[in-house]
């Protein structure tokens, strides 16, 4: 048996529809299941229209900013875009900035510098703008929270236009106007991510959809962890076909160093781009990142790019390191708190998401992870959270803690005073033993549909395609298969840490691949049958083109029997033996030496308890059979490992019939006595061996049938017969045969169906127990 690592979450099972459309029936349901029930739906689903976006006036306040806006044009005013120093914003402020340029604007942009000033708009910044004649601030993916500097911009004389997507807070700041989409009643679309907003105000600036745009909303979209759904899928799919085909240099440049060199997807955004313009922000002033995605000269930009991956290789080593001591605290003092808060002096505030998340990956727990600046007396960070518990709301039931706090439900920064990080996590975990039960803390896994095997074709993962692109809020699919008959499986990877499987299901061959898996190639053996969760690709080698699934999970309801037997015990198969408090090892001869510090000699399992094993590991070969179904009745066991050697080899060493004790009893009978010296002669002229001959008159001297004196035979009178199986030695030496024939010898499924017949025996006895 073998558990499942998440909790498989399966879609509720449609029928599939009849679409008139040459697609496959699995792609049909999925289509279903998002809410698409006629031809016209599906059409517009899979092919989405740029020109099918939101009017960017049905936004409250859209056209009184598009006209104070080209008022500030016309007026040649300065005008100040105001951005954030991760992905979305760099992208936000590039594309403002690039819009309002082509409109002959005087333009400018400010970032933050996340360590020095810290999230949003600030006081010395407005200052300054206003001292250098600033008349209009914009600000990207930013300032819904930013009360006190929104009345900095009115008393300075200066116009201020939020546009951002973050939750808003119960109080709104007074400026000239606010574009966010939770606050316009008549915008149809929630979940734009910040250069999203920043891009329906190009779009009303423009008077056109600028298509050349949704290269930088893909980018800042997918890099944002926003839905992938309605108006975003339009713009990133859309987007990505720019990115794939962009001359604009500084793009051009930092995929060029990222390698690639195909058709974008998201995960070339999620795993190259992203991360190395985030990684400015993190480590320095993000304007960097900006200059990049602005520059048009291309040698400049291939500079700029280089600079910005080597910052990137810098910061891994630090999340490197700041992780390994954010687990190291977890283990001694929060491995069992229902929310981790944890701070450090010299942790760098600017990756601690990306550290936050890594704890959350291994733990599942929601996570603050804080850097402390003892000279300020103050803690920045990050949080990240898992579906059940919603951080945004959790903070602002406690913001009295924060000095700063903003973000969404599965992510946050805050700041909080050195001396409350304590408070802050008594009270974070004291309201969250109120409501997060074990299960929240169970990875969960999301599966699309159960497929039947003959269902899909190689055409199916290019079909799947067309439900692109994949990321929050439309994940790649992943798909169930259940009940393949398990053939081979084996470890690959110079590591040994991946694994490949091979089963059938309904005839067909299924291969599969699993990465990080390797150690399931110790807890699965060929004959068992597995359901598997994966997504459903294509595997071209050589020029071969063959339907894999490349695994998520899987697991096993089966019990199973690992069969070692002939094995040498030496340490690599001690490795794949297991060695936890539910293994329970057992030998049963006594000469035998235990390779476990916990083993059991079989006289010894009235002092255990069965109830406390599920897996059973036998290191030498038992006495008899009766012995073995002892044990294995002992406990309910999920797996059985037999690590059987035969140095005996009874059966093979030639028994004695009945007719042969026959024989020698009549001989002893006619000659009464036999020397020790004459017993190479007897057992020559009856064709029988030494060994059978001393065998035979063991069996004879237990049962009283002779005298053995200094080696001399003597036949007894008048002995009460007495039959064969009375003899310890004749018994002990059938049973081991026995053994032999039905432990040893026999086929991996003869033995397996033996097994599983006491099993069975013992489960149904268990049942009428606790029937009574």
């Amino acid at each position: 048996m073998l558990k499942s690592k998440m909790n498989w979450i399966k879609a509720q099972q449609n029928q599939t529809p009849h679409f008139d459309l040459s697609i496959s029936s699995v792609i049909k349901r999925m289509l279903l299941k998002r809410g698409i029930h006629t031809e016209e739906e599906a059409e517009a689903f899979l092919y989405p229209n740029i020109n099918d976006l939101h009017d960017p006036f049905l936004f409250d306040g859209m056209d009184r900013v598009v006209t104070r806006i080209n008022q500030a044009i016309e007026n040649e005013e300065k005008i100040l875009i105001y951005g954030d120093y991760d992905a979305d914003g760099v992208t936000a402020t590039a594309l403002l900035v690039k819009t309002l340029s082509s409109l002959g604007a005087v333009v400018d942009y400010y970032i933050p510098n996340r360590f020095k000033e810290g999230y949003g708009p600030n006081e010395n910044a407005f200052r300054a703008v206003s001292e250098a004649g600033g008349s209009l601030i914009i600000t990207v993916d930013n300032g819904i929270a930013a009360l006190k500097e929104a009345k900095l911009a009115k008393g300075l004389g200066m116009d201020l236009i939020i546009t951002d997507h973050h939750e808003e807070q119960d109080e709104v700041p007074e400026a000239y106007a606010i574009i966010h989409p939770r606050l316009s009643e008549d915008y149809p679309f929630n979940d734009l991510a910040g250069v999203g907003v920043a891009f329906k105000l190009a779009q009303a600036l423009l008077g056109e959809v600028p298509k050349d745009l949704t290269g930088l909303v893909a980018i800042g979209t997918v890099a944002d962890l926003v839905p992938l759904q309605g108006e975003n899928r339009v713009l990133v799919k859309q987007g990505l076909s720019i990115l794939t085909h962009t001359e604009q240099p500084g793009v051009k440049a930092i995929k060029q160093i990222g390698k690639i060199d195909s058709q974008m997807s998201t995960e070339h955004i999620g795993f190259v781009i992203g991360p190395r313009l985030n990684a400015v922000g993190r480590l320095q002033d993000a304007s960097l990142a900006v200059d990049l995605l602005l520059e048009e000269d291309p040698v400049i930009a291939f500079d700029i790019a280089k600079e910005i991956d080597e910052l990137n290789q810098e910061r891994q080593k630090i999340v490197k390191s700041i992780s390994e001591e954010a687990l190291e605290q977890i283990e001694q003092q929060y491995a069992n708190d229902h929310v981790i808060v944890i701070a450090q002096e010299n942790w760098n505030p600017g990756v601690l998401g990306i550290v936050a998340s890594r704890i959350v990956n291994k733990y599942y727990k929601p996570t603050i992870v804080l850097g402390i600046d003892l000279e300020r007396g103050i803690a920045k960070g990050s949080g990240r959270s898992i579906p059940s518990y919603d951080m945004f709301k959790e903070g602002m039931e406690v913001n009295e803690l924060f000095t700063h706090f903003g973000g969404h439900a599965q992510a946050a920064g805050m700041t909080v005073d050195e001396s409350k990080i304590d408070e802050l996590r008594q009270a974070l975990n004291e309201r969250a033993k109120t409501f997060l039960t074990n299960e929240d803390f169970i990875p969960t896994l999301s599966i699309e549909d159960e497929v039947e095997w003959g269902e899909v074709d190689l055409n199916f993962p290019k079909e799947l395609d067309t439900l692109a692109p994949f990321g929050m809020g439309n994940e790649k699919p992943t798909f169930q298969v259940s009940d393949i008959l398990l053939t081979d499986l084996r470890k690959i990877g110079a590591k040994q840490n991946h694994i490949k499987l091979q089963g059938q299901k309904d005839g067909l061959p299924i291969e599969m691949i699993g990465f990080q898996l390797g150690e399931v190639a110790d807890q699965l053996t060929p004959g068992v049958s597995v359901d598997v969760v994966g997504e459903i690709e294509v595997n071209e080698w050589n020029g071969h083109r063959k339907l894999q699934i490349k695994l998520k999970d899987l697991k096993c309801e089966e019990w199973q029997l690992f069969d070692y037997r002939g094995k040498p015990l030496n340490h690599q198969l001690i490795e794949r033996l297991p060695t936890s408090t539910d293994a329970l090892v057992v030998y049963f001869n006594e000469q035998t030496t235990p390779i476990f510090d916990q083993a059991y000699h079989i006289s010894e399992l009235a002092l255990l308890n069965g109830e406390n094993y599920k897996r059973l590991v036998c290191i030498d070969l038992p006495n008899s059979l009766e012995e073995f179904e002892q044990v294995i009745q002992f406990a309910s066991y999920q797996s059985i490992y037999l690590c059987f050697s035969n140095k005996q080899d009874q059966m093979f060493s030639l028994i004695p019939s009945r007719q042969d004790f026959k024989m020698l009893y009549v001989t002893l009978n006619k000659h009464r006595n036999i020397k020790e010296e004459q017993k190479a002669q007897l057992a020559e002229a009856k064709n029988w061996t030494l060994n059978q001959l001393d065998f035979m008159l063991e069996v004879f001297f237990e049962l009283n049938f002779v005298k053995i004196t200094n080696g001399d035979i003597t036949f007894q009178d008048e002995v009460e017969f007495k039959p064969l199986e009375e003899s310890i030695t004749y018994t002990r030496k059938q049973n081991a045969i026995k053994v032999e024939e039905t432990l040893y010898y026999s086929t991996y499924g003869e033995l397996k169906d033996w097994v599983e017949c006491r099993l069975d025996l013992h489960m149904k006895e268990g049942e009428v127990v606790y029937g009574l």
